[in-house]
């Protein structure tokens, strides 16, 4: 089923984006004077936006018998690093939900997120830190469980390797 929605969501965003990279295509050439492109240079953030580090880190899309589906990442963006799980929870019934960033020098931040009942995507995120070393220096991982004293449902990982198939 991930397969087949992802493949559908694919095939919206491109219906979505193609007309609008035709109504785009070659653009009217624009003469910047050459002291304005070494001042774009050196504006402090310039080269972060590109750079390597600031890709996510996601593991694996996984789902549980039960029906709770999520995946994991480490994010970074201008200096800061964050956590975030997207999820959806199929049980019928309400979940509690932790994430956790670990990061350099056995750094944690952990959030508490209430997960409904409703069978709709949900996003839980750790507050955005000050970046202390490199983006694969940190990893995330959330846990799914039923409220009170319930199971454990789904871990899922900032850099798991995707589950073999059966």
């Amino acid at each position: 089923m991930n397969l087949r929605m992802t493949g559908l969501a694919a095939v919206v965003v491109f219906t979505v984006l193609l007309p609008l990279a035709g109504a785009s295509a070659e653009p009217e050439p624009l003469s910047v004077p050459d002291d304005a492109k070494a001042a774009a240079v050196n504006v402090p953030g310039n080269a972060q936006k590109d750079a390597p580090g600031n890709a996510p880190q996601c593991g694996p899309e996984l789902s549980s018998p039960e029906g709770i589906e999520g995946q994991t990442c480490v994010l970074t963006e201008d200096g800061s690093t964050w956590a975030r799980t997207y999820y959806r929870n199929a049980t019928g019934t309400e979940l509690r939900s932790v994430l956790t960033l670990m990061g350099p020098a056995g750094r944690t931040v952990q959030m508490h997120c209430p997960v409904s009942a409703q069978d709709e995507p949900g996003v839980c995120e750790t507050p955005r830190e000050p970046s202390r070393g490199k983006a694969d220096e940190y990893s995330a991982v959330s846990e799914f469980a039923a409220a009170g004293d319930g199971p454990l449902l789904l871990r899922s990982g900032s850099n798991s390797v995707a589950p073999a198939p059966r």
